[in-house]
């Protein structure tokens, strides 16, 4: 009988995480902060629009993709720093988060991130050959799957993930995370498609996705480097000078 009612209340516990997975996976602030001086907001016709700073000449353009709980509001220092390094900067913004319609789901976030290439490519006619694609946490795995879609010439992965399941079943070792999880956003599964040269970076402190996850996807990426940020947690890599010299020497290659 006890046994029941604990396995009962498991089944319900399950039941109630699968239905708000995705307010958990996506979390978006409340508010779309004022585009800093300098910044461009460009629209894209199926209802995203990424953040944009213009370098100087016909060098790289970085198209960033953010983590969960950011918005491209916050990054417009993210791409003052690659402006000041000869590169144009474009954060695109996901389907559901502040200023966007929508609903935030991987098919959906991935379909804004091509809309937005196709705009930087077609529109604005960029070269393809300039777009390096920079994905951070949550973003890794959509840069991957723009880059197994053949965008981008380089790939720049910060604190990346195997599989979203993957990092919900070391927060929650009690759970069927395999089974329950919609959005996979299945980067093992997709590295072996990845063809172009990976720079992978890492915090050795990071409690949310562990180093040992980075590590296990960039060995099957086909010729990855990577970078350990001693004493770097999750979300701290990019404030620290040795990985952003790392990343923009990198790009500059």
């Amino acid at each position: 009988m006890v046994s029941g009612a604990l396995l009962a209340g498991y089944l319900v516990v399950c039941g109630i995480l699968f239905a708000v997975q995705r307010k958990i996976t996506f979390t978006p602030p409340n508010e779309l902060l004022t585009v800093a001086d300098g910044s461009q907001r460009v629209d894209v016709p199926n209802g995203t629009f990424f953040l944009w700073k213009t370098a100087p000449g016909t060098g790289p353009v970085v198209v960033h993709f953010h983590g969960h709980g950011e918005q491209v509001s916050y990054l417009s220092w993210l791409g003052e720093a690659w402006q000041r390094n000869g590169a144009s900067w474009a954060a695109v913004e996901y389907p559901g988060y502040p200023g966007t319609h929508g609903e935030a789901t991987e098919a959906s976030i991935v379909a804004a991130a091509e809309a937005a290439l196709i705009h930087l490519t077609v529109t604005m006619k960029i070269d393809r050959s300039r777009i390096v694609l920079e994905g951070q946490s949550l973003g890794t795995g959509v840069a991957i799957t723009m880059a197994t879609r053949g965008w981008g010439t380089r790939l720049v992965l910060i604190s990346p993930y195997t599989s979203l399941p993957d990092v919900a079943g070391r927060a929650f070792p009690w759970l069927p995370t395999s089974l329950l999880i919609v959005d996979r956003f299945d980067s093992q599964g997709r590295a072996a498609e990845i063809k172009v040269p990976t720079l992978i970076v890492h915090g050795s402190l990071d409690t949310i996705v562990p180093i040992d996850i980075g590590r296990t996807l960039g060995s099957a990426i086909p010729g990855s480097r990577f970078f350990t940020v001693n004493g770097g947690h999750h979300h701290d890599l990019l404030d620290r000078d040795a990985p952003q010299e790392v990343l923009f020497a990198f790009v500059r290659e």
